[in-house]
C-alpha cells in the first residue's frame, strides 16, 4: 500500500517506543526540559504526551548504542532519531530554552538547505541515554515534502 501524497485529514498521532537507561533522567527530561506531559508508567516504562504523539521510555539499559551518522548538509546527522516538526516561533522558543538550560547539541539551531526548497531550521541533541532527537520547523510548512 502506498502512503498517501497528501492528507486533507488532520494527522493521527504516532506512537514511539525507545530504550533508556535510567527512567528518572528520562521523566526529568521529557517532562521537565522538553515539557513533555507525563501519561501511564511502570517500573518498566513511562509514556509522554510529546507534541500530541505517544512516545514511551522503555527502561532496556543493554539497548543503547551510539547512532550511526550520515552527512547532511556538512553536519553528521544521526542516523537513529526522532523527532517534531514546530512551528517557527515555537521551534525558536524551544532552541533558547533548551541553550539556557545548557543542552549540549549533536547540531546546534540553524538554518538547513538556505534558498533551497526544503529550507528548514533544525538542531540536533541527545537524551540522557543517547538517543537522538531532531527539532525542525519551515517558515512554510506547505515545503515539508518539497524536493
Amino acid at each position: 500500500m502506498q502512503a498517501p501524497q497528501t492528507n486533507p485529514a488532520p494527522l493521527s498521532p504516532f506512537h514511539l517506543a525507545f530504550p533508556v537507561h535510567d527512567l528518572a533522567a528520562a521523566r526529568q527530561f521529557y517532562g521537565d526540559t522538553l515539557g513533555c506531559p507525563e501519561g501511564r508508567s511502570s517500573d518498566e516504562w513511562i509514556d509522554f504526551n510529546f507534541y500530541g504523539h505517544q512516545i514511551v521510555a522503555h527502561l532496556a539499559p543493554s539497548e543503547i548504542r551510539p547512532a550511526q551518522q550520515n552527512a547532511v548538509d556538512g553536519h553528521g546527522v544521526p542516523v537513529r532519531h526522532f523527532g517534531i516538526v514546530l512551528p517557527l516561533a515555537d521551534w525558536e522558543a524551544l532552541a533558547e530554552r533548551l541553550k539556557a538550560v545548557g543542552t549540549q547539541f549533536v547540531i546546534e539551531p540553524y538554518v538547513r538547505f538556505k534558498g533551497e526548497p526544503g529550507e528548514q531550521a533544525t538542531m540536533f541533541f541527545l537524551d540522557p541515554s543517547g538517543n537522538a532527537i531532531e527539532v525542525k520547523a519551515f517558515s512554510d510548512i506547505k515545503r515539508l515534502f518539497a524536493k
